[in-house]
Order: structure tokens, then sequence, then C-alpha cells
């Protein structure tokens, strides 16, 4: 049984930072080396993120204090997952609002599955995740220390960064990634694809959203204010297990001025923490929290083939309790051709998704 422990939160002097940085292993292995893009001279990292310290036993968690968080187990949930938190939207700590699934696909078109897969490291189910500061992390070091991530600047823009590594799939894939945190946007976190230089190529390394049947996503927003709905996809489909994929192609997602495609979905209730559920309904089904959220992928440079795609369920998973309200998205994904270091954002909007249109549409977003 997993017990929750309390955050770490690094908050460091500028003598400390110096300290740090003169007595580190650099990712390069080199002692006291500071690379171009880790802390400028004179720069201390506010005190806006939360993130483990370095070397010491802690939670796998890494965001913003007051916005978006991601996690790893050990941390309550399913292995070869990462978790989403978002208490800004009133949800109690180590809720998960969503999860992200690695599921690589081969050239063969065999889908890996992080969550469903046996691990090879230990005969558990679940894909053992692990997190490093740099793409040379050591494999599946011990998840009680997992990294603190880096601190750099863009310009002025301060980042938190940490990569999330996952042992071998099935099909031959080897993949991670690596997330990011900019100050200014504490509802989003950008995903960066990537796979090692000698292994196997893969044909999609698919970032899924899995866990949509919690907020009970219903509604793509599509462009010319165009909404597809779960129940008109799945107008019959009552069963127990997934429906078939639904694929909304890049030519009717919003996109915005500088080329970028928005996936965006959002529940149909407009306040879901109102729900009246079957008898039976596991706990972790139940929504908590007091804020609508929407949510959405963001391609900054989408390839012509991308497709944003969801599947859905009438019932939870693993339960044969009905969702209230009916049929809603579970998987929400898209889909294009692996590149190697491909950007995507997913966030947890604190708002209708009419509200996040207008300011994509304004360029305020």
């Amino acid at each position: 049984m997993l017990v929750k422990r309390s955050r770490k939160h690094i908050s460091l002097s500028l003598s400390c930072i110096w300290m740090f940085f003169i007595g580190a292993i650099g990712c390069n292995g080199n002692e006291g080396r500071i690379d171009e893009n880790d802390t400028p001279p004179g720069n201390e990292p506010s005190d806006i993120w939360i993130r483990p310290e370095e070397g010491v036993k802690g939670d796998p968690c890494w965001g913003f204090k007051d916005g978006i968080q991601i996690g790893l187990a050990p941390l309550p949930g399913p292995r070869g997952l990462i978790r989403l938190y978002a208490p800004y939207a009133g949800q109690p700590q180590w809720k998960v609002f969503n999860f992200i699934a690695f599921e690589p696909v081969n050239h063969n078109n065999v889908r890996g599955f992080s969550e469903m897969e046996t691990s090879r490291l230990d005969g558990v189910q679940g894909l053992r995740f692990w997190s490093g500061n740099s793409t040379d992390a050591t494999e599946s070091p011990d998840p009680e220390y997992p990294a603190a991530g880096k601190i750099t600047w863009e310009g002025n823009k301060e980042k938190l960064s940490v990569y999330i590594f996952s042992e071998k799939f099935a099909n031959g894939s080897d993949v991670y990634v690596k997330v990011t945190f900019t100050a200014g946007r504490p509802y989003e976190i950008e995903f960066t694809t990537y796979r090692p230089q000698t292994a196997q190529g893969i044909k999609y390394f698919i970032l899924s959203a899995t866990m949509g049947n919690y907020a009970r996503l219903r509604q793509l927003h599509l462009k010319d204010n165009r909404i597809k709905h779960a129940s008109q996809i799945w107008p019959t489909y009552t069963g127990t297990g997934f429906t078939n994929r639904d694929v909304t192609h890049k030519s009717d997602m919003i996109t915005d001025t500088k080329g970028g495609v928005w996936f965006i979905a959002s529940p149909d209730e407009s306040k879901p923490w109102e729900a009246g559920y079957a008898p039976g309904t596991a706990n972790n089904w139940i929504y908590q929290g007091s804020t609508y959220v929407t949510q959405y992928w963001y391609r900054p440079k989408p390839q012509s083939m991308l497709t944003g795609q969801v599947n859905g369920r009438y019932c939870y998973w693993l339960s044969s309790s009905p969702i209230p309200g009916g049929i809603a998205f579970e998987n929400f994904e898209m889909v294009e051709n692996f590149q190697i270091g491909a950007k995507y954002r997913f966030g947890l909007f604190p708002g209708k998704p009419e509200e996040l249109i207008r300011k994509i549409e304004n360029g305020d977003y």
C-alpha cells in the first residue's frame, strides 16, 4: 500500500546555488561545470516550483506550486503512467486529474502500452518509469531518489525540465521524453519526444491522455465553432469495453496565427462536481474539486498528416458502473509520424472552452 508523504520544496539561497554547482557532477560528468543553459550567474531559481531535492529521498513530483504538476510511481496510481495533478482546480493532494501513457508503434504497426505491459525488470504490470536531469541518466535508478530536474532560462523565461524514461517495450521500442514547465504558463506542460540514437526506429510515439472519463470529457472543439460530441460519435454503444477510435484530421482543428494546431476536449456539464453516480462506482472516479477544466493538446509545428484521436467508454474502466451522463472520451491523443525532438503541449486549463478559444484567437495564450 502506498503511503502519502509530504512534498519537498526547494528554496536555495544564492550561496547554496553557488556551492551546488561547484560541487555537483554535471550532466557530462565534469565536476563543477555549468552548462550554458543552467542557472546564469546572478540568477536564482524562483520559489514557484515544486521538485525533489537532488540525492535525497523524496516524492517524484515536479511542476508549479500553484499550477499543473506531474508525478511518477510510487506515488498513488498504476505504474507505466505519468500522473497529472491540478491542485488549482480544487483537487486534493495526490488526486490524479489525468494520466499520460507512452504508446509507441513500431514499423510492423505493433503498439506498445506502458501501463498494460509486464515489466521485464520485476514481472509487475506497468513498465517502470524513472527520472533524470539529462539524456544519460542511469537506467532504472532507485525510485525513492528522483532527479531534481534543471532550472534554465530562455531569455527572461524561467523553465523547469526533467527527463522521463521508460524501460524497453515488448515491441522493441525504446523511447523517452523531456518534460518542461515554463514560468507564465502554469496550466501547461511541454513534452519533447525522443528515442536513443542506438534504438530501433519507430513509426509513432503516441502520448495518450488516458483518463478522460474522470472529468467526463464529451466535446471536441473544432474550427468554425463546430463541436463533435461523444454521443454523436457512438450513439448506440453501451458496452463495458472501449469503443473504436474516432479520428479528427488536422484540417478540422483550430489553428492559431503561428500555424500551431489545438485539439481541445471538455465536459458537457457546467458543474462536473455535482454529478450523481451509480451505486458501486469506485471512489477514484468521483470528481473532486470545484473548477471546470478544459483539456487540450497543442502541436506548434504539425505535420500535414497529424490527427487527433479519441476512444470512448460507457462504463468506467474495470467496472460495470455507467458513467454519469452517458458515454465519454477516455483516451485523448495526437498522432503523427515520429520525429526526434517533436514538441507537444498538454494543458489543464481552468475555464470553459469558449474562454480558451477566445484567448487562442486573440493571440493571448
